[in-house]
């Protein structure tokens, strides 16, 4: 089905729009229906589907909701929509001096619906009074619902976190929440508050045993369950803490009354609570639910803090318990958790959270300001941040040697589709950007085990792991990982490791040209069967897997010569020479490239290519691409893009072929799509579809997923748009996308696609680098920064394998003024590219704090190169600043 053109209407219209983002934050009334500002800010309605995960990187989670509820506790080795335990809420007890007492569950009051076959039932107790309503700001890695109610004598908010800092995948993987609760007592009179804590041991169901414990610094209970075999997947810990309770009342009980038929446990609590905000005594018979209280006396107009510290320690992870595919008879073999050998148990974890909490927390808070303080479009920063949820969420998770591993999504109680799936995990680039630890060991796995003597790489990861390979390889997720390694050794510039992934990552190239393989003739086109992201295979050239092996062979080209390979690298040029000028002259039709089908016969494909998802006659094929416009045509380019290795094909078409995508696939409402597949956006939501046909033929059954709407795929091709100056169109596509995940519709922390948070969707990340134009050569040292937008008056976040931080970019009629400021880490740089000033004059400065740096400048028609005379490597708090 064909949309309306880009028309000059359309475009102004775009272009007004992206510099409406830019500007000021905007209210809840905005186009996005929450808040459109950053952070952004829910009420009413927007309320109902939040759960905003809180967790460490690989470590589990526990989500928050919107009314200030827990929900969706995953953090028992596998996904688990829906699971909570019977009871895990707050309370919140507070009295004026010489008033009356008035308690509260700490949370806003439920929504509709209310309907189950017992009414909303007993567990949470939803029968008791809650606060009138509540905002929640979601910033992620940091959460805040500001509570409103006209009885309560006091005011009361929640911030919510678990540490999440870049390089520092393992003070950002603790499994750990932290709920710090601020109280500002706003009346004349003193007030006495407490807010206490309830849970029901989570650990198994039978045997459960509480504990109190007390170190330095943190009070509470520890859950656990001696009943439990030592490698049943529920064995472990959960602890309630109380942080910095010095001048507080704390109070505790290890467990409700119990010893009736009926459960009186409940009403002995609200009882004990609701009469002096204080616990106990214990009574004799308990049953397996505990309360932590912190009561406090506040000062008129004064405030006061209750942190709580959620953790928790479940070290036996197996494949079959979480999902993920093992060899024969080792479904149940313990591949653990990374934290498991950290920390000895929760309580040890919930310690060290405390111990460094200050730093911790700095931390965090500094990379969140760096985002909040960024000048790129607000909806960009919404949709790059929000996604970074999923790193926290079952989809991923750290074994116990310490490697990083990811599902393409969760289903409601298993992870779904296995496997560090590389066709999947090549379209974002966060885990590179933010972990470069962890996506390193992405890349260890496919350049390792996984790819064997021929070069066949697996499409996915049996664990445990070096066991035993998959059957089949991906085409676009074989070329795919041999860019990413060229941009994850751009990113360190670390050589020694580079060299030691090079040779498979040579023989994952030369796979290609195996007898039957998708290059069989080396011509630099792919014409053989080639499996991919659609779950079934392409036969003959298209442009999906065809760029993405462009791209490729730059990318070897450029490690090749690194390497000191010229040979290699000479016949890797060949090869994308031959391609480029073979897929622009015969793929694409003069508005986009599309798919030259050609079937093969069965014996003349090689081994390990043929999924058995795809057609079942490979001389005719079906489901296939043909004439369709597909949103994903330019991948490779989009990578490209990423990794600095220039155009892959003819400019002219590049940009005709975005357009294209803007044209047929941007579906401005979806009441007239017709899709019998999975639905993630309908009526009068605006998206861009997978592939529209363009009012060519479309294949009688054509590939799976044509007809669908799904946002890794929209960020991709965004990102792309922005590159390569369709900038408010782009962000177009972002907000559309933001705006389907608006907290009423769907969650904002849980982008779908085959499974909850989807790891496709952390392709968002990949529109803060496109618009800000920073790119790193740690290799070479050399800084880039060429924002493409707010050029005037530009800030933004940056990272590279070794630091983190800020750079800035001012223009004046004097000239550029560009400063550079890590938070964290260290940044080697010895030559920095800028954007040419409109009137370059021969003065020019290099400043490091006082001193100046002797350098040298080369110009090009749009770029200016400054070298420095000798390297430096900056540190935290410095700030390099260039003037011309």
């Amino acid at each position: 089905m064909r949309s309306d053109g880009t028309g000059r209407r359309a475009f102004l219209k775009s272009a007004a729009l992206a510099g409406a983002l830019g500007g000021k934050q905007q209210g809840a009334t905005g186009p996005l229906s929450a808040g459109a500002g950053y952070a952004r800010i829910y009420s009413g309605n927007q309320l109902r589907m939040i759960a905003f995960p809180l967790g460490g990187v690989g470590a589990g989670s526990i989500s928050l909701g919107g009314r200030g509820q827990l929900r969706d506790w995953e953090i028992f080795n596998r996904p688990d929509k829906g699971n909570a335990p019977q009871y895990a809420f707050a309370s919140i007890w507070a009295q004026a001096a010489g008033a009356k007492p008035i308690a509260r569950v700490l949370e806003s009051r439920l929504q509709p619906p209310y309907e189950g076959p017992s009414g909303l039932g007993s567990n949470n107790v939803p029968g008791l009074p809650r606060l009138e309503a509540g905002t929640f700001t979601g910033e992620y890695p940091l959460a805040r619902i500001d509570f409103q109610d006209t009885v309560l004598p006091v005011k009361v908010s929640l911030e919510a976190f678990t540490p999440f800092i870049p390089l520092n995948a393992d003070d950002s993987g603790l499994p750990v929440a932290i709920l710090r609760y601020r109280v500002k007592n706003t009346g004349a009179r003193k007030a006495a508050v407490a807010i206490a804590w309830s849970i029901d041991n989570p650990v198994g169901k039978e045997g459960r045993s509480n504990a109190l414990k007390q170190t330095s610094g943190l009070q509470g209970l520890v859950m656990t369950n001696p009943f439990l075999s030592k490698a049943d997947p529920f064995q472990g810990s959960f602890t309630l803490a109380a942080f910095d309770v010095q001048n507080a009342k704390v109070s505790t009980l290890r467990g409700w009354r119990s010893g009736s038929r009926w459960r009186v446990g409940p009403l002995a609590f609200w009882d004990d609570f609701s009469a002096d905000g204080s616990l106990g005594p214990e009574s004799t018979l308990k049953d397996t639910v505990c309360s932590l209280c912190i009561q406090r006396e506040i000062e008129p107009r004064s405030e006061a803090e209750y942190t709580f510290l959620l953790a928790w320690h479940f070290p036996n992870r197996t494949p079959e318990r979480c999902g993920w595919r093992a060899p024969k008879g080792q479904e149940r073999s313990i591949i653990g958790n990374y934290y498991s050998k950290r920390f000895a148990d929760s309580w040890a974890a919930a310690e060290y959270a405390a111990k460094h909490l200050t730093a911790l927390e700095a931390d965090t808070r500094r990379f969140a300001a760096a985002m909040r303080e960024s000048t790129l479009p607000a909806v960009v920063r919404e949709a790059a941040m929000a996604n970074l949820s999923t790193l926290a969420t079952p989809t991923c998770f750290r074994t116990a040697d310490g490697h990083f591993h990811g599902f393409e999504g969760s289903n409601n109680q298993s992870g779904c589709c296995f496997g560090n799936c590389n066709h999947v995990w090549n379209y974002e680039v966060a885990s590179s950007c933010l972990f470069p630890t962890l996506g390193r060991s992405l890349r260890e796995a496919s350049f390792g085990f996984c790819t064997d003597n021929r070069g066949k790489m697996d499409v996915r990861q049996l664990l445990p792991p070096g066991v035993e390979n998959y059957e089949y390889a991906a085409a676009d997720g074989q070329m795919g990982q041999i860019m990413r390694l060229y941009h994850d050794w751009r990113l360190s510039g670390d050589r020694e490791w580079l060299a030691e992934f090079w040779p498979a990552a040579k023989r994952a190239l030369e796979f290609a040209w195996i007898s039957g393989g998708w290059d069989a003739n080396r011509d630099g086109v792919m014409e053989g069967v080639q499996h991919n992201t659609y779950d079934v295979e392409f036969y003959g050239p298209n442009p999906l897997c065809g760029i993405w092996y462009l791209g490729a062979l730059r990318a070897s080209e450029e490690t090749a010569r690194a390497m000191g390979d010229t040979g290699f690298a000479d016949e890797c040029h060949r090869l994308f020479q031959s391609g480029s000028r073979w897929v622009d002259a015969n793929l694409f039709n003069g508005e986009y490239y599309v798919q030259k089908i050609q079937g093969a016969a069965r014996e003349n494909i090689a081994p390990g290519l043929v999924s058995g998802m795809g057609t079942a006659d490979t001389t005719n094929p079906d489901l296939q691409l043909g004439d369709g416009c597909l949103i994903d045509q330019l991948l490779g380019q989009y990578f490209a893009h990423i990794v600095d290795l220039g155009p892959l094909l003819d400019p002219g078409h590049i940009r005709k072929a975005l357009q294209s995508i803007y044209r047929y696939n941007y579906k401005r409402n979806l009441y007239d799509w017709e899709s019998v597949q999975r639905v993630y956006a309908l009526n009068d939501e605006a998206a861009l579809v997978i592939c529209d046909y363009a009012n060519r033929a479309r294949p009688e059954n054509p590939f799976p997923y044509f007809a669908e709407v799904m946002t890794g795929f929209e960020y991709a091709a965004a990102a792309l748009m922005m590159a390569e100056g369709m900038v408010a169109q782009g962000i177009e596509v972002i907000q559309n996308v933001r705006r389907r995940y608006d907290g009423e519709r769907r969650n904002p922390w849980n982008e779908a696609e085959c499974g909850h948070h989807y790891a496709r969707a952390m392709a968002s990340w990949s529109a803060v680098l496109m618009l800000s134009g920073f790119q790193y050569d740690g290799a070479a040292k050399r800084v880039t920064a060429r924002p493409r937008l707010n050029r005037r008056k530009f800030q933004c976040f940056f990272s590279t394998a070794s630091g983190w931080g800020s750079f800035s970019q001012t223009q004046q009629a004097q000239g550029t003024v560009f400063r550079l400021q890590v938070d964290s880490g260290s940044v080697g740089c010895a030559s920095i590219r800028l954007d040419k000033p409109a009137k370059l004059a021969a003065k020019s400065s290099v400043s490091l704090g006082r001193a100046d740096l002797r350098h040298s400048l080369e110009a090009s028609e749009n770029i200016v190169l400054i070298m420095l005379e000798s390297p430096i490597e900056l540190k935290v708090g410095d700030s390099l600043i260039v003037k011309l």
